[in-house]
């Protein structure tokens, strides 16, 4: 079975209405970056991180996988799939994917602020709870806070992402502005044999030696020619 490694972006969740942080009118014109997505901010003022996570929390839980986490999810049936997403939110489980790897953290889940990592604290919040407030504890006595990578921080997931896209037999990017590193630098993983498709409406800076098939649709659609093309 041919084994398939997607790299999602923000462009992969719009659809679904979740507000991406680049574009126009995104989350990064209502907040700066330094105050809601970095550990100086969240040591300087930890209740505006909590409620800034907090808010996307309440944004997730009233949209759903669109038609691209489905088509994504549906591979799986005649490919092994893994999906690597720099997207905090759980659209691709919801949508029926079974190998998903966060590099960016994910937002239905808390951790201690002492220990971010250790997977003993790491807790997953409830649908009916799923607010971090000052005082809620980790299990190490420590204030909870969200399970999300920030600026700066380190990338733990990276390398088995790295790993997972050097055994890849087709490579492909979805709705990623391939600026943030780490995750940009997966491309230069891939095996030069395999083919990669960008799926993208917009012009995507290509900063790697490998050549691709640039499919200029967004991830509904773009995941429908993918299929085509796949499957002929």
């Amino acid at each position: 079975m041919k084994k398939i490694v997607i790299l999602t972006g923000a462009g992969m969740s719009a659809e679904s209405g979740i507000s991406t942080f680049r574009d126009s009118g995104g989350l990064w014109e209502q907040h700066r970056v330094e105050d809601v997505a970095t550990i100086e901010g969240y040591i300087r003022n930890p209740k505006l991180v909590l409620d800034f996570y907090n808010q996307r929390r309440r944004q997730l839980l009233t949209v759903k996988p669109c038609r691209g986490h489905e088509l994504v999810a549906e591979l799986e049936k005649n490919f092994d799939v893994t999906v690597v997403t720099q997207n905090v939110d759980d659209l691709h489980e919801r949508a029926g994917s079974t190998k998903v790897i966060h590099l960016h953290g994910e937002l239905m889940k808390a951790t201690s602020s002492n220990n971010p990592n250790d997977p003993r604290q790491i807790v997953t919040l409830d649908a009916d709870h799923v607010d971090i407030h000052i005082g809620d504890k980790a299990a190490d006595g420590s204030q909870l806070r969200p399970f999300i990578v920030w600026f700066g921080e380190a990338v733990p997931e990276i390398e088995r992402a790295a790993e997972e896209t050097s055994k890849a037999d087709v490579f492909v990017v979805i709705g990623t502005s391939l600026n943030v590193y780490p995750a940009a630098g997966l491309i230069q993983f891939a095996p030069p044999e395999a083919p990669i498709y960008l799926i993208d409406p917009k012009d995507v800076p290509w900063n790697s030696v490998h050549r691709f098939r640039h499919i200029k649709k967004g991830a509904t659609e773009g995941m429908e020619e993918l299929i085509t093309l796949l499957n002929p």
